[in-house]
């Protein structure tokens, strides 16, 4: 295991900066998850610490080691890709030795660890098959396997459940944070799903076009957004956003309001915001209930009934769309006027020059 530090890092490919000085700490056996939309630099970065991609700028230190021009293969490092990259015409036994036999294992050494990792991922009785007699979460397995048996300090995983169907990414969501559990290695995980980021992770990198927009635990990414962003990144449904006006400040507090939301004093700490100006505010949906007097209104567009939640497009009088993803299972027909409340604690205040992200 070994903790990794980042500090300035940059990378730019000619006049192109796509990583524009990041700074993170990773902690000894934590597992962190870098997360954001395509094109944000996070697979970049992974590539950066593995060593398969130069370092324009900055220091990357493993283990208390400045490692920026070291090989990959001296980094102490492993990497699980998104495609497995294992060799067809190899048997699964014969694929997860594959690097112990190029470092000239002996034959007893390479058999314990392929014994070891078959052990931990439960696939023993896959060993003598071949890639083609493998479903994708096997194949999948097969790689892991290859980087266990390497003892490395650090595990790199880039989006290495991308090719899988939805049932099957859930069953290996849980393997892997089973994995760290038993292990208790170091584990860096890039991902655009933030689902796979939430469940996962100790400390979630957010980045977005090269920079580093928040790092923290899941939930208090969750609660306690840094801007609109992360807000609307992180969440399922997204948070909704709607154009408030600002009436007035009080402490850390703003009274605020719009055409279709009544006066309502929210928390400021995102400030300093002044009477008069305009401001976002975001609510999650989870906490938009339907109740009589609430404060905002508007009539059902669509209803997405999913057993144990319904999820409702709301239509509002000036034609915004707000969503709320109710605790039960409710019928509420299309055209259906609503009144909608939810707790001003747990409001979130932006200011408007922030961009939120697209929806996801």
């Amino acid at each position: 295991m070994a903790g990794i530090s980042l500090k300035g890092l940059r990378k730019s490919y000619g006049t192109a900066h796509v990583i524009k000085g990041v700074d993170i700490e990773i902690e000894e056996g934590e597992f962190c998850v870098f997360v954001g939309p395509s094109g944000c630099g996070k697979s970049t970065l992974l590539r950066m610490i593995a060593g398969l991609e130069d370092i324009s700028g900055g220091d990357l230190t493993i283990d208390a080691k400045r490692v920026n021009d070291l090989p990959p293969s001296e980094r102490g490092v492993a990497m699980v890709f998104q495609s497995y990259a294992i060799f067809p015409h190899m048997t699964v036994r014969e694929n997860v030795a594959f690097g112990l036999t190029i470092a000239g294992a002996s034959k007893e050494e390479k058999e314990a660890k392929v014994a070891e990792a078959a052990r931990i991922l439960q696939m023993e009785h896959l060993l003598d098959r071949r890639p083609s007699q493998l479903s994708g979460g096997q194949r999948q397995r097969v790689a892991i396997g290859r980087a266990i048996v390497r003892k490395p300090k650090v595990f790199l995983f880039d989006e290495p459940l991308s090719n899988l169907d939805a049932a099957l990414r859930m069953d290996m969501r849980m393997e892997i944070g089973k994995l760290h559990h038993q292990l208790g290695a170091t584990m860096i995980y890039v991902t655009h799903d933030q689902v796979e980021a939430m469940t996962l992770a100790d400390k979630i990198v957010v980045l977005k076009e090269g920079r580093v927009m928040q790092i923290g635990a899941p939930m208090e990414l969750y609660h306690n957004p840094a801007n609109l962003f992360v807000a609307g990144f992180l969440g399922a449904p997204s948070m909704n956003f709607l154009e408030v006006t600002v009436q007035g400040v009080t402490g850390d507090k703003a009274l605020v309001s719009s055409p279709v939301l009544a006066p309502i004093e929210v928390s400021a700490k995102r400030g300093p915001f002044a009477p008069g100006a305009r401001a976002i505010l975001g609510l999650r949906p989870q906490y938009l209930s339907v109740a009589e007097g609430g404060q905002l209104s508007g009539k059902v567009a669509l209803t997405e009934r999913l057993g144990s939640e319904t999820v409702l497009d709301i239509e509002t009088a000036d034609g915004k769309s707000l969503v709320a993803a109710l605790a039960q299972d409710a019928v509420f027909p299309i055209g259906t006027p609503v009144t909608l409340r939810f707790d001003a604690e747990k409001a979130h205040l932006f200011q408007p020059e922030e961009t939120a992200s697209q929806p996801h």
